[in-house]
């Protein structure tokens, strides 16, 4: 009985694995439903930023979706950027040079860019750590560890289908998913100029 638990946890880790890799990692023009409007987000709870589990060389790690789920809900004057990544997945890696400088270009105004890492638990220490050093990422990176992605992917956007690279921008007035990759600094800005 023991085996067969500890086989059905890592076909479920299989399971998980695979829908990120056959949906993951989209390139821009991959999907008609490319770049899409969603409705607003729900109201704000407490209005706090919420509080990691942990915390390792300065990066938040959030163990389950629900711990970082506020984020998604802040009422306040600032537009929040919210882009889906992990350190495995070439197009997001492409693209975030131009968060990083969207973050520098909108740093004195009420603009904030998140970059949530969907990197594998085990790669936090040896490969997500040593990439936000190298490559000095100014905006907030934190981690996500809640594989369990069918459960919280809706709450982002039901029309988010959980491939990354996904950018969910939002204020109190409007949101917008960008469910694929972006090709430079522009095309971000030219996405969050409705918003500002």
């Amino acid at each position: 009985m023991k085996y067969q638990i500890k086989y059905s946890g890592y076909i479920l880790a299989l399971a998980a694995m695979s829908f990120i890799f056959i949906h993951g990692c989209k390139e821009k023009g991959s999907s008609s439903k490319d770049k899409m409007i969603v409705e607003a987000p729900g109201e704000d709870k407490n209005g706090a930023w919420p509080k990691p589990q942990s915390a390792m060389n300065g990066i938040d790690i959030y163990k389950n979706f629900e711990d970082i789920e506020p984020i998604f809900n802040l009422e306040n004057d600032t537009t929040y950027i919210i882009n889906f990544w992990a350190t495995w997945c070439k197009p997001c890696i492409k693209e975030l040079p131009y968060f990083n400088e969207v973050d520098s270009l909108f740093n004195n105004r009420e603009v904030k860019v998140i970059l949530v890492s969907l990197d594998f638990p085990d790669k936090i220490e040896s490969q997500l750590i040593p990439f936000v050093k190298k490559n000095q990422l100014r905006p907030k990176v934190v981690v996500l560890l809640d594989g369990n992605y069918n459960k919280w992917i809706d709450k982002v956007s039901p029309e988010w289908t959980g491939a990354i690279p996904a950018t969910y921008i939002y204020n109190g007035k409007q949101n917008r998913l960008i469910g694929s990759s972006f090709e430079n600094t522009e095309e971000i800005i030219a996405v969050l100029e409705p918003f500002l």
